[in-house]
């Protein structure tokens, strides 16, 4: 049986905790900043978990059980 590769874009996105949560980015943070307020834009800079109906098939994309 062949190694199970990783969806290179996953790798890249998507990050794991020590208890085994899967950490992600804030969208809507790359342009059009010009009218979105200073609360908004510093909130999407923090770093946030990924929702539980998403676990399984991020955790499918990056190789974990």
């Amino acid at each position: 049986m062949p190694k199970q590769k990783t969806k290179s874009g996953a790798k890249k996105r998507f990050k794991l905790t020590g208890t085994g949560k899967i950490k992600r980015k804030h969208a809507f943070k790359s342009h059009i900043l010009t009218k979105k307020s200073k609360k908004r834009k510093k909130n999407l800079t923090k770093m946030t978990l990924v929702a539980d109906p998403d676990m399984h098939s991020v955790k499918q994309q990056l190789g974990l059980k």
